[in-house]
């Protein structure tokens, strides 16, 4: 499952309570596509799977599907707010090779 650092886990707490919903949870999902084969996906989601594995960072629960959880076992959701970079970002340690733009991995 998907680490979520704590500035990251307070970023996503301050957009969820800007959203004013309590079932909200925040979905990180892998999708194929991208340049690399496979892109990240965030969403706010208040509809949950039976086989979803969800877990909880910081008062914000975290919901990822079971083909996604293979995929980002051991990664790390971490949150900048700096000159140099601002935004969410997924350090991976299964992706092999990463896009220039760093969206997608394979």
């Amino acid at each position: 499952m998907i680490t979520v650092t704590d500035s990251a886990a307070s970023k996503v707490k301050e957009l969820l309570d800007e959203e004013s919903d309590e079932s909200l949870a925040l979905r990180v999902a892998v999708r194929p596509g991208g340049c690399s084969g496979f892109s990240y996906e965030m969403f706010f989601d208040g509809e949950m799977a039976d086989d979803d594995k969800s877990t909880e960072h910081g008062g914000v629960r975290v919901v990822v599907d079971p083909t996604s959880a293979q995929l980002l076992t051991g990664a790390t959701l971490d949150y900048k707010d700096g000159l140099q970079q601002t935004g969410f970002s997924i350090d991976n340690p299964n992706a092999q090779r990463t896009c220039g733009c760093g969206q997608s991995f394979s």
